[in-house]
């Protein structure tokens, strides 16, 4: 499995998001997306609207969302 990545470019971890399901919703100083999941519920996701987003900041971004890092990591390759 490669390595969790240190500063991740704004539109490549969206990219990557997206395919895990994420949807945009609304974008100023932060990112508002949601998921919707297959039992009819949504999961939330916050993000800050920068250029890059240190691994400690995603790393509480998936923890709060439920993406494991092996799924995350999986999608990230894909981007």
């Amino acid at each position: 499995m490669p390595k969790f990545p240190v500063d991740v470019p704004k539109p490549r971890l969206l990219k990557a998001l997206e395919s895990l399901g994420f949807r945009i919703v609304r974008e100023g100083n932060h990112i508002a997306l949601e998921r919707l999941n297959p039992d009819g519920s949504r999961t939330p996701m916050t993000m800050p609207n920068h250029r890059t987003i240190k691994s400690s900041t995603l790393r509480t971004i998936l923890n709060q969302a439920g993406i494991s890092r092996d799924d995350f990591l999986r999608a990230f390759e894909d981007s």
